[in-house]
């Protein structure tokens, strides 16, 4: 049965090696790439400036990016 928030916030599976720190990961990138879609459809439809969505992708980037190195995914990608 599909709900509402497995509609709007659809989540794939995570096919990669398997460690917490990946899953992680793979859910915080999904995360991000979800409400920055939404930021941009805002924006596209004039509800939202080009200055505040900006702003706001800025902020979600600034959170996934500390998010991600405290969970040092750069130290363990060959």
């Amino acid at each position: 049965m599909i709900t509402k928030d497995n509609f709007l916030c659809p989540r794939s599976r995570y096919y990669g090696q398997f460690t917490p720190d990946n899953l992680l990961f793979n859910d915080n990138l999904q995360e991000f790439a979800n409400r920055v879609g939404y930021i941009a459809s805002l924006e596209t439809g004039g509800k939202i400036s080009p200055e505040d969505s900006y702003e706001q992708i800025k902020a979600l980037w600034t959170k996934f990016e500390s998010a991600s190195q405290q969970l040092h995914i750069a130290e363990q990608t060959p």
